[in-house]
């Protein structure tokens, strides 16, 4: 039996609320858990725990020199919304950690950003079953114009939680 997960338990939760208040609560937890998402204000626009949505509005703190959301933003942008998926399908007794990004931008970014990230059956399967592992989490980032100016492969892998001393 695997430990309960307090981040999906939050999640299944808050998706019973109306879509105003789910976006308000899972982007608050998120934000209060990963500080750097609240100070770039990333939001989580949805979830139904195997795929997430999240947006980077085109703000004036996250912009590059030419007007566009920052490369490390849309980084952050993938980055984050890979990790949430994978956080909300591991068993609470394991820890998510980034193993690779790579990233290939090949588009100018215009407007705010959205990346959507997904997990398949079997890949959930394996997070749930064994004690450590990796995985490649699909994440398809867009700009306003559906265009997608970041190619990104995000690899997470996992282990057991430390027991705190």
């Amino acid at each position: 039996m695997s430990a309960p997960n307090p981040l999906r338990a939050f999640a299944k939760k808050a998706n019973t609320y109306p879509d105003w208040l789910r976006q308000k609560m899972l982007t608050w937890m998120f934000r209060y858990k990963v500080k750097l998402t609240g100070t770039v204000s990333i939001d989580i626009l949805e979830t139904d725990l195997r795929s997430v949505t999240f947006r980077q509005k085109n703000y004036k703190k996250v912009q590059n020199h030419i007007g566009s959301v920052h490369a490390a933003g849309m980084a952050l942008l993938a980055e984050s919304s890979t990790g949430f998926v994978v956080g909300v399908n591991l068993p609470g007794d394991k820890l998510p950690l980034i193993k690779e990004m790579n990233l290939k931008y090949v588009k100018r970014a215009q407007g705010d950003m959205h990346a959507v990230a997904h997990l398949t059956d079997e890949q959930i399967s394996l997070m749930q079953t064994q004690d450590k592992g990796e995985v490649s989490v699909a994440v398809k980032v867009t700009d306003a114009q559906g265009i997608e100016p970041v190619i990104c492969e995000m690899i997470w892998a996992w282990v057991p939680k430390q027991k705190k001393a």
